[in-house]
């Protein structure tokens, strides 16, 4: 049925023409049966989006390079943020139907990311002010939305430009100067 929802979801002119009754008939089986399933098509998306972020998440929970211990905080932010951006792009259709629906921010895989990234802020700035590793890490995802980055892309910034962009702009969550940033980076 996942598999089913993603095909109808990547060739669909948008998200909200996606309906529970075509991907039922797209599988060949009753309405009720996908509610049964998933609850409801916010269930179902999560459930897709389950199935394709797992192999980021076991990549960063792995301790892997670039994610490992040590390897510098805003190293493995900005590697972080890039598989983000990459994972969206990969699948954009079904980020935009996520994105596109309510409640996105509470989501367990938004929390997630949300919590990997503070968590890579405040190895990195020490102990940020009281909310200021949260703000700063819901800054930089709110960055990654897809309709935003597909809007870049389309008005002419190359992925090269937004990948730089994102990386100097995890650097500076982490308060590292500009110059401080141009010198690690080179190095």
């Amino acid at each position: 049925m996942l598999e089913a929802a993603d095909i109808l979801f990547a060739q669909a002119d948008g998200p909200e023409r996606v309906t529970m009754d075509a991907i039922a008939a797209a599988c060949s089986v009753g309405k009720g049966t996908l509610f049964r399933a998933f609850g409801s098509r916010a269930g179902l998306l999560d459930a897709l989006w389950a199935t394709k972020i797992e192999a980021l998440r076991a990549s960063v929970e792995s301790g892997a390079a670039p994610f490992r211990q040590d390897t510098l905080p805003q190293q493995r932010l900005a590697a972080f943020l890039d598989l983000i951006l990459t994972f969206k792009l990969d699948n954009r259709h079904l980020i935009r139907a996520l994105e596109f629906g309510p409640g996105i921010l509470q989501s367990p895989h938004y929390r997630w990311m949300l919590g990997v990234t503070a968590r890579f802020i405040e190895e990195g700035t020490g102990s940020p002010p009281e909310g200021a590793a949260l703000y700063n890490a819901h800054a930089l995802l709110a960055a990654l939305h897809i309709d935003l980055i597909e809007d870049m892309l389309a008005n002419g910034l190359s992925l090269d430009t937004i990948r730089e962009a994102q990386t100097k702009r995890a650097y500076m969550a982490m308060n590292i100067t500009e110059s401080d940033y141009k010198i690690l980076v080179r190095t």
